[in-house]
């Protein structure tokens, strides 16, 4: 089957690209040949993310169609042209096409569940939705497993905070609550004021508690730049803490329901000398 036959069995893209992500997608603080690789891994994740936030698709739909992308990512058919483009990207290097399949395993739970039960499952839910993209970059740049679990800190709290920035967006467009359900009870805050034009203060209490354990996964990535040996990872990971640590203040101030949140062009750019001060200094 061609590439543009099989482009068929999949939906069309949200328009989302890596220039209105929170986080440094491929900055020019990455290598050229490395920035290629980690572009194709994006374009790859866009996609199956896409396919699990189509609300035109049903549930087995959304099954069918990631499956068909991680046969492409595994070499059969059909041969779709993100798994095809980041296959040849990385050579086929089996530990690096490993993270982008098991990316796959949190967007067939977005197929299916609408809601995480507590912590340790939103928690489980970032194993596979977030923390990947962190192992992919450590792996391509030979990186060691003492920089895997800050990774996968950082990750998860980067996961989070766009969970928190697109709560309502998530609940009225595709019925989906990130919000440990638990919590959510306990706080008194019930799935429906998520549709309301502003926060109401159980729902604000809510968000701050999990602010609260966001802010604990960012302590525990800061040790990620000074257990990098790659000076431009290096200086990417300490912007992107520099980053999470600037959007969850801002998350603390501002209301996600009754506006878009987030970083100003200036705050951005503060983070980034933030950040490479910080990772200059870590080695």
């Amino acid at each position: 089957m061609s590439r543009s036959a099989a482009a068929v069995l999949l939906p069309s893209p949200t328009g989302k690209t890596a220039v209105g992500e929170n986080f440094p997608v491929a900055s020019r603080l990455l290598a050229p040949a490395v920035r290629a690789q980690v572009m194709a891994f994006y374009r790859f994740a866009r996609l199956a993310d896409d396919i699990a936030d189509d609300p035109a698709l049903a549930p087995d739909q959304k099954l069918a169609r990631l499956d068909a992308l991680e046969q492409s990512l595994a070499g059969g058919a059909p041969m779709v042209d993100e798994a095809v483009d980041l296959r040849d990207a990385v050579g086929n290097d089996p530990a690096l096409l490993a993270h982008a399949a098991a990316l796959l395993q949190a967007f067939r739970r977005d197929a299916f569940l609408d809601q995480c039960r507590d912590w340790g499952d939103l928690m489980a839910y970032c194993r596979f939705s977030a923390a990947p993209v962190g192992r992919f970059l450590l792996d391509l740049h030979g990186e060691g497993a003492a920089a895997h679990a800050p990774s996968d800190a950082l990750c998860a709290s980067l996961q989070i905070l766009n969970h928190l920035q697109d709560c309502g967006a998530d609940y009225q467009t595709l019925g989906r609550v990130y919000l440990p359900a638990d919590w959510m009870e306990a706080a008194g805050a019930v799935r429906g004021s998520l549709a309301h034009p502003t926060t109401s203060p159980e729902l604000r209490d809510l968000l701050d508690h999990v602010l609260d354990q966001v802010d604990g996964l960012i302590d525990l990535a800061s040790a990620l730049p000074g257990r990098i040996n790659n000076l431009r990872l290096r200086l990417e990971a300490a912007v992107t803490v520099a980053v999470a640590r600037r959007l969850s203040a801002l998350l603390r101030r501002r209301d996600p329901l009754a506006e878009p949140v987030r970083l100003t062009p200036l705050a951005y750019g503060v983070a980034v000398v933030e950040g490479l001060i910080s990772g200059l200094q870590r080695r």
